[in-house]
């Protein structure tokens, strides 16, 4: 059994997969051919903005996001500490200094209570200038947006989502993506929209962010490819990834379905044997992964083991115990939901070829 299995996906969309690179080597544009462009077009429609731009990966979306806001040296950027470590390292990156905020319990999301506590306690002691806010749809569910936008609007704050898992899942019928000022995604293989490589992109409503980030990817360039008017970046989506992308992404709500199927069912077998990933009222999730949560998770995964099932632990280790940042000065108190959960949970096979 694999954990995310990527070939029986491929077997399913071999024949249309097959015939749109043979068309891009047919045709030998690329870097910036006609697909990436059809792309961001299908995109932008998917998600519900106007504009999709894509870029070489989900670090390098991140990043842009933080250049077209201006992030900077002295600027604080609240963000989860139970999430992957390229949604804090991007702050990090622009010499900013990432805010760590505790999770919600029951959605493993940010926690909207803690991000407001720890906006007052930066504004009180003065040192930074509160400047943004990075929510992860972590595995497939949006974060509570509601909450988020009126607690950005109250500190006016950026608020950026990062819906790589989230991409396919919804709130209240808004679909992952179209949340905050700028979104983000990766297509990262194991995505539940993912290319055969790495690929990103970044989504916006905000005509002027778009240009920005058009420049940004493509070495700062200007309206003549030879004038650099900024300092970018070289981060551009291959077009035989996005040929690839088209395919996936037109059978992609037959995956979602067949996902929630197999959570569904996952549900039934395990309510009462571990605490299973509960979706509030109003959402969908996309099940980027099934992560339950258990004591003696690793007697538990033995047994998985055992009888040939793989099992991931998703996340091990917090952002504020993570060596590269130990600077922060954060204590193991400071983040007892994250820190349980970090103790407790795993994930179990999930993907839409699961039989």
């Amino acid at each position: 059994m694999q954990f995310i299995d990527l070939e029986a996906q491929y077997l399913h969309l071999k024949e249309k997969i097959d015939a749109r690179i043979h068309k891009v080597l047919d045709h030998g544009q690329y870097i910036m051919g006609p697909e990436v462009k059809e792309l961001e077009e299908k995109l932008a429609e998917y998600v519900g903005v106007k504009h999709a731009i894509t870029c070489a990966n989900g670090t390098d979306a991140l990043t842009l996001a933080m250049m077209v806001l201006g992030i900077k040296k002295g600027d604080a950027v609240f963000c989860p500490t139970f999430t992957f470590f390229a949604t804090a390292e991007t702050i990090a990156y622009e010499e900013a200094t990432p805010v760590f905020v505790d999770s919600d319990e029951s959605t493993f999301n940010i926690c909207p209570i803690d991000l407001e506590k720890r906006i007052q306690k930066v504004i009180a002691e003065g040192k930074l200038t509160p400047k943004a806010i990075i929510s992860v749809d972590l595995f497939g569910l949006p974060a509570n947006y509601p909450e988020l936008e009126r607690i950005a609007k109250k500190y006016d704050l950026k608020l950026i989502e990062d819906a790589a898992q989230g991409f396919g899942g919804t709130l209240n019928g808004q679909v992952a993506g179209s949340f905050g000022d700028i979104a983000t995604t990766s297509f990262f293989p194991a995505k539940p929209l993912g290319c055969y490589g790495d690929g990103g992109a970044i989504f916006t409503n905000n005509d002027e962010y778009a240009a920005l980030l058009r420049s940004y990817c493509v070495h700062g360039k200007g309206t003549d490819k030879y004038d650099n008017v900024r300092i970018g970046m070289n981060s551009r989506l291959d077009t035989i990834q996005a040929a690839i992308l088209l395919e996936k992404l037109a059978e992609f709500p037959q995956e979602l379905i067949a996902r929630q199927k197999v959570a569904d069912k996952y549900e039934a077998e395990l309510k009462g044997q571990f605490e299973t990933p509960q979706v509030p009222d109003g959402y969908t999730s996309s099940w980027a992964q099934y992560t339950v949560c258990c004591d003696n998770r690793e007697l538990e995964m033995q047994k998985y083991q055992e009888k040939g099932i793989p099992t991931m632990v998703y996340y091990r280790t917090c952002m504020h115990q993570q060596t590269a940042f130990t600077y922060l000065g954060y204590t193991s108190k400071d983040f007892p939901i994250a820190e349980y959960l970090a103790k407790r949970v795993f994930s179990l096979p999930m993907h839409p070829y699961l039989k």
